[in-house]
């Protein structure tokens, strides 16, 4: 097996977090019980992602304060916060309660961009203001100074009984280290470079290449994105990246287990083949099979070369079982197969 530049440090596990609309309840307990599991194993990180008008988790900050009294370990990410569905200065102050919550373990991922089916849901979401809301850079940057200390209002000091700060309250000092990126395009590798966040990169990026192109690259493309991202990162080579790509070891599966996890796979397969959509997206290859035989094809792939940390996305759409034996098999399989052990 080719050996990799970077030895894996830290190793992640990122889940939706699905549940059904008659037990809300269950799902969510599921998902605390993962990030449990997780913490037993020894990973590194475990991560939410975020749905709106769906089913799974919609308040990952709000899942993740639950995480922070039952684990005390294991990081917690959120992968990613779409900000178009934040107000900014609320976003920071629960950002900062829950990472002082969890004695600082809290890794906020976000992303820019209008909220998905904006057109659909802006009137309950913005109803006075859709027209005016700015989707771009310029909401991060200021969730980044408001996480940062940044002053928030011309105003403080003691009225009456009331005594008032001119920045988000509390602060963590820490968390401004800890703000992740998204990001799936050359603008916003750069992006996140230069204003100092880590940089989260997934199974996801834009094929920026001709529009004619026969071919594209996953592997290739995501290398461009990290190597622009630290080239603009005031830490250079020792900027943070995380790569999130599904991996689906299957060394404990029982034949069943194999059998849905293949097809799963198989049924995302033509997706990979060229850019979907006006977006242009083009997708990674799920990984499924024996860990030794995924570490393979992982040291060979030019992106995870270059980076020191994972967090590996488990498939969206499978039961509480599953996820157990996935995150115990790259716990005790592929982790190590990378050269990554277990924390504590």
């Amino acid at each position: 097996m080719p050996s990799t530049p970077r030895p894996l440090r830290k190793l992640g596990f990122l889940t939706i977090g699905l549940f059904d609309e008659a037990d809300p309840r269950r799902g969510h307990e599921s998902t605390l019980e993962i990030i449990e599991l997780g913490e037993r194993l020894g990973f590194d990180s475990a991560w939410v992602r975020h749905r709106h008008l769906q089913y799974g988790i919609s308040s990952p900050v709000a899942v993740l304060a639950a995480a922070s009294q039952r684990t005390r370990r294991i990081e917690l990410g959120t992968a990613v916060i779409p900000l178009g569905w934040e107000n900014p200065l609320r976003l920071a102050e629960d950002l900062a309660t829950v990472d002082l919550l969890s004695g600082g373990r809290l890794n906020p991922g976000v992303s820019t961009g209008p909220p998905m089916h904006y057109e659909r849901v802006r009137d309950a979401l913005y109803p006075d203001t859709a027209d005016a809301e700015d989707f771009g850079y310029e909401r991060v940057r200021r969730l980044l100074d408001f996480v940062r200390g940044e002053r928030a209002t011309d105003f403080s000091g003691t009225e009456g009984f009331e005594v008032f700060s001119d920045r988000v309250q509390p602060h963590s000092p820490g968390l401004g280290r800890r703000m992740w990126y998204g990001g799936g395009s050359l603008a916003s590798a750069r992006w996140a470079g230069e204003h100092g966040m880590n940089f989260l990169t997934s199974s996801v990026v834009k094929a920026e290449g001709p529009e004619g192109a026969a071919e594209f690259d996953f592997a290739g493309i995501q290398l461009s994105l990290i190597r622009a991202f630290r080239a603009a990162h005031p830490d250079g080579e020792a900027a943070r990246v995380s790569q999130g790509l599904v991996v689906i070891p299957t060394d404990s599966a029982s034949p069943g287990q194999r059998a849905k996890y293949e097809e799963y796979a198989a049924a995302r397969l033509p997706r990979t083949a060229s850019p979907q959509g006006p977006g242009r997206l083009l997708f990674a290859p799920d990984l499924v099979g024996p860990a030794d035989r995924i570490a393979e094809r992982l040291s060979a792939q030019a992106a995870f070369r270059e980076v020191e940390e994972v967090a590996f996305a488990l498939p969206f759409t499978f039961e509480h079982e599953d996820y157990v034996q996935i995150l115990t098999d790259i716990a005790t399989k592929l982790g190590p197969a990378l050269g990554w052990r277990p924390a504590g």
